[in-house]
């Protein structure tokens, strides 16, 4: 009997796991089925390097008939019902695809709106048009006021802020603007950073490069005509250029489909296996387990989903588990980078900056493409 394998999502975790699936069975065993709305793949770490002029959007999207297995079948369209009782999911209204084995990796989405003048008064480079728009304002920045803010959490790769405050401080010497501007970085934790050791990292090199830091900074609104950002404890901050880390929130359909609370998948950290459901799997960020919303988490768990799949559909008791491994790369300026790697049973590691790591980074985006593939 062929065993049906649905994945949702067609971001880094959805296509390596399908693709690591097509790897691992044979088609008489199993039959995968990836199913995502625009049916285009988007490396989203490509935006940063947008916003300084340093790449192209289209540097980031490839099509994913161009990076599945010949094995995965790609189905574009919208997913509007998970039926977990029935083990069918609805596609566009009207087409169902029943399942025996359900993975759920839809991701993230922005939600600038739930605070109140974020959408008109700040850039952003969590998005492709909002990377071009602070690619163009940055472009006719000559001096002034820099307001990086991160105005909701948990994010996507939380390593950005950081890194994009480094980087246009350096950017800004590198244009002779420098002098004629402050930077400013404000987060809404205790600290710089969640992560004592990145917040003393990031705090180091933030004086060193007069950064000034506002923590336990909480945004309320945003006043565009005013050019204003105000915090819930009643600080505020003027700028004249603010750009923001937007709210992120769940998928609806999580939420419709009783898989978790707030459209966040209640999943277990180990065997990434859904609480309320039989048969279904959640990776990367549309878990609620306790990890950053970084690339290289779905990519790990896509790895361990993909063994636990192909264990039950042989007939085998899964044993592969998720050790909680974290990999990223935090840009130090323009030409120095660093890395930092944790798991559930150690602390973050952060190695020495250096042109090399930098250039190992842009060695790695260019590579992406394997790894969606599988490959590595």
């Amino acid at each position: 009997m062929t065993e049906r394998i649905v994945v949702l999502g067609g971001g880094t975790g959805g296509t390596v796991l399908a693709n690591k699936l097509a790897s691992k069975l044979d088609t008489g065993d199993a039959a995968v089925t990836l199913v995502d709305e625009t049916g285009v793949h988007v490396y989203k770490p490509v935006w940063l390097y947008v916003a300084f002029g340093d790449a192209e959007p289209a540097d980031g999207r490839r099509p994913l008939d161009d990076l599945l297995d010949r094995q995965v079948r790609l189905r574009t369209g919208r997913v509007t019902d998970i039926d977990t009782d029935a083990k069918r999911v609805t596609v566009d209204g009207t087409s169902a695809l029943d399942y025996d084995h359900l993975v759920v990796a839809t991701g993230a989405r922005l939600v600038p709106d739930r605070i109140p003048g974020l959408v008109e008064g700040a850039h952003d480079f969590y998005s492709e048009d909002g990377a071009e728009r602070l690619r163009d304002a940055l472009a006719t920045f000559d001096g002034g006021r820099v307001v990086l803010s991160v105005a909701g959490m948990p994010h996507m790769c939380p390593a950005a802020p950081v890194e994009f405050t480094l980087m246009v401080e350096d950017w800004l010497r590198d244009r002779e603007v420098r002098a004629e501007s402050d930077v400013v970085y404000t987060a809404p934790t205790e600290r710089s950073h969640k992560l004592p050791p990145v917040a003393d990292w990031a705090d180091e090199r933030f004086d060193a490069a007069g950064v000034e830091s506002h923590t336990d900074f909480a945004v309320a609104r945003v006043d565009p005509g005013e050019r204003t950002l105000h915090a819930t404890d009643g600080r505020t901050l003027d700028y004249d250029l603010l750009v923001t880390i937007p709210p992120h929130a769940g998928v609806d359909l999580v939420a419709e489909a009783g898989l978790g609370d707030d459209g966040w998948v209640e999943t277990d950290p180990r065997t990434l296996e859904a609480a309320r459901a039989d048969d279904v799997y959640a990776i990367g960020d549309t878990t609620d387990i306790e990890r950053p919303m970084a690339g290289s988490v779905a990519h790990y768990q896509a790895g361990v989903v993909a063994d636990r799949i192909a264990a039950r559909v042989r007939g085998h008791r899964p044993t592969a588990t998720y050790d909680g491994k974290v990999l990223c790369f935090l840009e130090a300026g323009m030409d120095e980078a660093t890395f930092v790697s944790f798991d559930y049973d150690s602390l973050p590691d952060l190695r020495a900056e250096s042109a090399l790591v930098h250039w190992a980074k842009g060695a790695y985006n260019e590579s992406y493409w394997l790894t969606a593939r599988g490959l590595i």
